[in-house]
């Protein structure tokens, strides 16, 4: 009897441990994808009222933050040439030295999560109404690039106005986790990066749109004046169209005339004649 009860109580108390690890990972499993059910838009709306930043604000953090501009031969870093620092489960390579002003992020290549741009600064440039002070920003080199662009295109008839430059990596979780909830892993990965491979958290890229603010990261903005004139003149201030027609294969994504990524004059020279993308040129290195 005496032992009879004792496996009794162990019984008892195995049921209890599996019980309990059960519920964790149940846990576990449903915070996964957790995130605010609300768009971009609305996200953008509750940050403006959370922290709301004047003009005067804005002018004083340009004038505290200090940086240097690298020339472009300095700027060519082949840190994602080298064998990856980390891989994730996905087998998605960390890269290196997510500094360089040439860095690879895109579907095969993140950056840390523990990542943060250190020479942010404001742009002066236009946006479409509702962008939050964090999407406004890029890293010094590429905001000043970009101010000089919108001047010079607004003094040939061209006026352009942003719509999203930085996102921070917890920004961009909370929107892919928003679109997961809504329509799918799967399906959000076609048309929303995974948190760390978006070129908007490396601060050096920019969306942009015509100045009535239609079409802002829509397929009509090809063709218009405005997507025309950046693709004669965005190399010569150190922007590429990083998603060109005809490349999708390649870059994994469809093709985006609003989306401006800096990598230098000179790279960014080279590349456009060329007519290659990204990953080609690093291909050819």
């Amino acid at each position: 009897m005496k032992n009879c009860s004792s496996i009794f109580v162990s019984l008892v108390i195995m049921t209890l441990l599996i019980a309990g690890c059960s519920e964790k990972i149940l846990n576990a499993k449903g915070n996964l994808y957790q995130s605010e059910d609300t768009s971009e838009e609305q996200l953008d709306t509750n940050k403006n009222e959370a922290n709301p930043t004047d003009e005067k604000q804005k002018d004083a953090e340009h004038k505290d933050q200090s940086g240097e501009n690298n020339e472009s031969s300095k700027l060519l870093e082949q840190d994602v040439l080298t064998p990856p620092a980390d891989m994730t489960r996905d087998g998605i390579q960390v890269v290196f030295n997510p500094e360089s002003i040439p860095v690879l992020v895109n579907k095969q290549n993140k950056l840390p999560d523990n990542y943060n741009p250190t020479d942010l600064v404001y742009t002066d440039i236009p946006f479409v109404t509702g962008v939050t002070n964090e999407k406004r920003k890029m890293r010094r080199v590429a905001a000043e690039a970009v101010n000089q662009l919108f001047a010079d295109a607004k003094a040939e008839g061209i006026s352009l106005l942003g719509v999203s430059a930085y996102r921070s990596h917890a920004t961009q979780t909370t929107l892919f986790n928003y679109y997961v909830n809504r329509d799918g892993y799967e399906k959000a990965r076609t048309y929303s990066a995974l948190p760390g491979t978006s070129e908007h958290e490396t601060g050096l890229s920019i969306d942009v749109t015509g100045k009535n603010g239609k079409c802002a990261a829509e397929n009509c903005f090809g063709g218009t004046k405005e997507a025309i004139w950046l693709e004669q003149n965005a190399a010569e201030y150190g922007f590429i169209i990083r998603y060109p027609k005809g490349k999708e294969s390649i870059t994994g994504y469809q093709y985006e005339p609003w989306h401006l990524r800096f990598v230098g004059k000179e790279l960014a020279l080279e590349i456009t004649s060329k007519g290659i993308t990204l990953e080609e040129f690093y291909n050819e290195v």
